[in-house]
């Protein structure tokens, strides 16, 4: 089908990002998984070329697009080529977000300069060894000083995407206790600088997948946090953390349908060259019905990104919206690329081939974001059940 999400400018973008994908990631990629993070020089690069500054304000040394559909085309030529940017896409998806609505002025002259150029890296901190999709049962807690200077932050977190490398890290905490009336007040963003006395990277933690991207365990023992670092109103962080999660599930759902046309794209490569018996794999019935679902599947999933994407350009996008579109997709990508790694056969499990990668890669978008079960809580109370 005829795509209209996108523009002349989007595809213009497209060309130079897949130019850059195969010059500088492709034949460096293998090198990235093997020591479990990219360089931080490469980041620099994607400073250079703009990919940070995308939705930055223009005074702030960014092209001032609040469209996330440029951001969708990353997205896509990466799965295309079957590699990524590493923790960077939380650096942009998920951190920038908060930084441009709820910093003040001061902090964005501050902070979005060297954001921009990745000079300053960050990652975002909610998740801790004992609360997963349950953010309002958090631990960690940031009290103020009592000249009111800084914030004191004690405790734990699990699963940092680019906590490793960052420079910045936007800390989830309880600045006061829980209310029995209301479990989610009381939490507050805290911009973090990870040079800090007392802040401490722990175990580099080794995944399933992902494996260019960083993902470790931090821990904050009496982190002094200047007043001037605290992102937003105190106590208001669960509003914020709920406001920007369609978001962030979208993003999710995106990475899971482009990840699966790419599934296709590298199946149907395969089974043109692979011969069985004489003739090629793709000349076997199992072969083509097998893919005409895949493809199928894969248009059914791209027809709900676009409307999310243009929703979402709208400001238009609900939490449930959000909910159906990452239970959708991600659902569906994990069979799509489950089929199409079996047309491999063994050497779909031999992580040489980018289909081995995007099974294991594709895993975690039915847990991170709020796993499936929670999408499915979601949308059954926007039905009223």
């Amino acid at each position: 089908m005829r795509r209209t999400v996108f523009n002349e400018d989007h595809e213009a973008f497209r060309v130079t990002m897949r130019d850059f994908i195969e010059a500088e990631v492709v034949p460096v990629y293998p090198g990235w998984e093997a020591q479990g993070h990219v360089p931080r020089e490469f980041y620099r690069k994607l400073g250079e070329l703009g990919v940070f500054g995308i939705e930055v304000p223009e005074e702030y040394g960014g092209a001032g697009e609040k469209s996330f559909k440029f951001q969708a085309v990353i997205t896509e030529e990466l799965a295309r080529a079957g590699v990524s940017f590493g923790g960077s896409s939380v650096h942009t998806a998920l951190c920038l977000p908060y930084l441009l609505q709820y910093g003040t002025e001061e902090q964005k002259r501050r902070w979005l300069p060297p954001f921009t150029a990745g000079e300053m890296m960050t990652a975002i901190a909610m998740t801790e060894p004992g609360t997963g999709s349950d953010l309002a049962g958090m631990q960690t807690t940031a009290k103020l000083s009592a000249d009111g200077t800084h914030y004191v932050l004690n405790g734990a977190k699990t699963f940092i995407t680019g906590g490793v490398q960052a420079d910045r890290v936007l800390v989830c905490a309880r600045t006061s206790p829980p209310d029995p009336g209301d479990r989610r007040a009381g939490i507050t963003i805290l911009v973090v600088d990870t040079k800090s006395e007392g802040y401490a990277v722990g175990r580099k933690l080794e995944k399933m997948g992902l494996l260019a991207s960083d993902t470790g365990e931090l821990s904050f023992t009496d982190v002094r946090v200047p007043v001037e670092d605290r992102l937003g109103e105190e106590g208001k962080a669960f509003s914020y953390l709920t406001h920007n999660l369609p978001r962030e599930r979208l993003g999710i759902a995106l990475y899971a349908y482009a990840q699966s046309a790419a599934a296709i794209r590298f199946a149907d490569a395969y089974v043109r060259e692979r011969t069985v018996f004489g003739k090629p794999v793709a000349a076997f019935q199992n072969t083509k019905f097998v893919l005409a679902d895949c493809q199928a599947e894969v248009l059914a999933m791209q027809s709900m990104i676009d409307r999310a994407l243009d929703a979402d350009d709208a400001d238009e996008l609900t939490p449930a919206d959000a909910a159906a579109v990452k239970l959708f997709v991600t659902e569906r990508a994990a069979g799509v690329i489950d089929k199409c790694l079996q047309l491999h056969g063994g050497y779909g499990y031999m992580r040489e081939y980018p289909i081995s990668r995007m099974y294991t890669d594709t895993r975690v978008t039915r847990i991170y974001g709020g796993t499936s079960e929670v999408m499915r809580s979601i949308i059954a109370k926007s039905m009223g059940l």
